[in-house]
C-alpha cells in the first residue's frame, strides 16, 4: 500500500513545474500594456523599440533606470515609477518569454 503512494509522490516530484512559467493575471495585464507602444507581443513598431525576448535582467535594469530617471525617456520614466521591484521583475520575465 505504501509503495504506490511513494511511487506517485516520486512522479509528482519529477513532473515539470508549470507554475514557474505561469504569469498572474495582473502581470499579464501590466506586461501587455507595454505592447500598446512596443507593438504586438513587443515585436516593435515605429517609435516603439522591440522588447520581445529581451534578456530579463537587462529589461529589469532598464525599467529601474527609467524609474529612477537615470535613463531619459519620453514616457517610460512615468510608467516605470508605477511599478515596484517585484512587479518590474514579473513584467520583465513575461516579456523575456515573448518570441
Amino acid at each position: 500500500m505504501l509503495r504506490p503512494v511513494l511511487l506517485g509522490l516520486a512522479f509528482l516530484a519529477l513532473a515539470p513545474n508549470t507554475q514557474a512559467q505561469a504569469s498572474s493575471p495582473a502581470t499579464t495585464i501590466a506586461a501587455e500594456a507595454c505592447f500598446g507602444c512596443h507593438g504586438p507581443a513587443g515585436q516593435g513598431v515605429t517609435g516603439g523599440a522591440a522588447i520581445a525576448g529581451m534578456d530579463r535582467a537587462e529589461l529589469s535594469a532598464t525599467l529601474i533606470a527609467f524609474r529612477s530617471n537615470e535613463r531619459p525617456g519620453t514616457i517610460m520614466g512615468r510608467i516605470a515609477r508605477g511599478y515596484n521591484d517585484a512587479e518590474i521583475a514579473a513584467i520583465s520575465d513575461y516579456i523575456a518569454r515573448q518570441r
